[in-house]
């Protein structure tokens, strides 16, 4: 992560956005976040993987954020952990549902 001088930062604010599920690897996602929140002032400073980039402001943006159409501090794009895990979870209960139901299936006809 680049690191910043107090020059650097002085009326300016940071954030980081993550995607659960890596989306930031879909350019055409990338685009539109990036372009979503330009509308509230962010502009995108770096990209440190395929969950997180970093976007900054200037200060006096905060003056226009009850009109935006988007949370300007939102810092989660797309699926959130909780339906990630939610997803994970039903997907390995099923799993196992199909798995056991084909091993009692394989069993009853082995008699």
């Amino acid at each position: 992560m680049t690191k910043y001088s107090a020059d650097e930062i002085e009326g300016w604010e940071f954030k980081i956005v993550r995607a659960a599920t890596r989306k930031f690897k879909d350019p055409e996602f990338f685009r539109k976040t990036c372009e979503e929140e330009a509308r509230a002032g962010w502009e995108m400073l770096e990209k440190f993987d395929d969950n997180r980039v970093r976007f900054r402001r200037k200060i006096e943006h905060r003056g226009d954020d009850l009109h935006r159409e988007i949370d300007p501090y939102r810092t989660l794009v797309g699926m959130s952990m909780d339906q990630l895990g939610f997803l994970i979870a039903v997907s390995v209960l099923l799993g196992t549902g199909v798995f056991v139901a084909v091993i009692a299936f394989i069993a009853t006809q082995s008699k």
